[in-house]
């Protein structure tokens, strides 16, 4: 067996040092969840319990926990669904150059490189002089929308830059519709892409705060929600809050990843069958 060069223990030890620091505040966090009734924020744990989990689901002197969830799951699910629409309809339209199409281009991606603060700044402005009630489902929609799109779009482009028109041009030759193209050929192969930009929409959105501060109104989103559970609650029970959304946050990624996973074995098998003349 050949031996492994000292740099490479180097390497390894200092990527699970990375591997802490990324899930450390989590797992201490998931930790202090399970404190006893009578424990605080900190370490050492006085004893261990589901308490602070029960409390939860009990009528909270603080806060609208469960209408904020609501209000981010709604939320994340139309951007997820706007951005997945919007990012492949542009990237079939930006298969073919048109006029200002590379300044459309950096004009949508320079929203990921301005302050997140301004943007929400900007759009709940803007509603203000438009007359128009700042609300999470409309300024806090449109202001999550600056965020998630530039990440769909760039998606987009990257797989039709590389996708084989070959497939097109044959489905056309045995009479195919341009709109029997799109659905019988284009989706299905872009299918496990369009999982990445859903999954990329649903958890930008879910999660996102500066966009959201200025612009979801009377109501809070959760990251909102908890940022102001930080200010007045001194129990761990806003520990076993985030306990349970980074719980619910890892369950849909793995929900989208298990689509994306039968996705490809359905093309693989379709690609199979069809191979064999089936």
């Amino acid at each position: 067996m050949e031996r492994r060069p000292r740099s490479f223990y180097v390497l390894a030890a200092f990527f699970g040092l990375f591997v802490l620091f990324l899930y450390g505040p989590i797992l201490t966090i998931s930790i202090l969840s399970f404190q006893g009734p009578q424990g605080g924020l900190t370490f050492p744990m006085n004893g261990a319990s589901l308490h602070w989990f029960r409390d939860l689901f009990e009528q909270q002197a603080v806060g609208d926990i469960w209408g904020a969830f609501r209000r981010s799951l709604v939320l994340g699910l139309v951007v997820m669904v706007t951005t997945v629409v919007v990012s492949v309809m542009a990237g079939l339209a930006f298969r073919k150059r048109f006029v200002g199409s590379g300044l459309l281009f950096y004009t949508t991606v320079t929203a990921l490189v301005i302050p997140s603060i301004l943007i929400s700044l900007g759009v709940g402005l803007i509603f203000t002089q438009l007359g128009l009630k700042i609300h999470w489902a409309t300024s806090g929609f449109g202001a999550q929308l600056t965020w998630t799109l530039p990440f769909g779009l760039l998606i987009m482009f990257a797989v039709f830059n590389r996708f084989d028109k070959s497939y097109e041009e044959a489905a056309r030759d045995q009479g195919a519709t341009a709109w029997q193209t799109l659905r019988y050929v284009v989706l299905p192969i872009i299918g496990p892409s369009l999982i990445g930009v859903a999954l990329f929409g649903f958890t930008l959105s879910y999660d996102e705060f500066a966009r959201t501060l200025l612009t979801a109104g009377s109501y809070n989103t959760l990251p909102l929600e908890i940022f102001g559970m930080t200010t007045n609650v001194t129990t761990p029970v806003i520990y076993a809050l985030g306990t349970l959304t980074t719980v619910f946050s890892f369950a849909i990624i793995a929900a989208f990843l298990m689509g994306a996973w039968i996705m490809g074995k359905r093309r693989a098998r379709l690609g199979s069958d069809a191979g064999l003349g089936l």
